[in-house]
């Protein structure tokens, strides 16, 4: 069974710093591409940002770009977000993905993140 769990969210205030962590079980880390979405209220899923396997190829929305940074261990079997420069339109509940944002999804817990100003 695939679990994904997420932590590392808080409450910032804007141009702060939070690294958020999602921790994976269940099947072959490395061999998956994974992915950060963000469930933003009354708005819906967005994608945040996706990494292939072996971290060669990395994309960003264009609206995080430059301030995310996506990374993933995997001896750990892990996937992290480095936010810096946080703005009130982060806030969202931070969720990482198995695969790419258009696969099939993973029901995870998430991790809140709120941006005060």
């Amino acid at each position: 069974e695939v679990r994904l769990v997420e932590s590392g969210g808080g409450l910032v205030q804007a141009g702060g710093s939070l690294m958020l962590s999602c921790a994976a079980s269940g099947f072959t880390f490395s061999a998956s591409p994974m992915t950060w979405v963000r469930h933003i209220s009354g708005k819906g899923f967005e994608w945040v940002s996706s990494i292939n396997i072996l971290g060669t190829s990395i994309s960003y929305a264009d609206s995080v770009k430059g301030r995310f940074t996506i990374s993933r261990d995997d001896a750990k079997k892990m996937l992290f977000l480095q936010l810096n420069n946080l703005q009130t339109e982060d806030t969202a509940m931070y969720h990482c993905k198995k695969g790419w944002f258009s696969d099939p999804p993973t029901r995870t817990q998430g991790t809140q993140v709120t941006v005060s100003s």
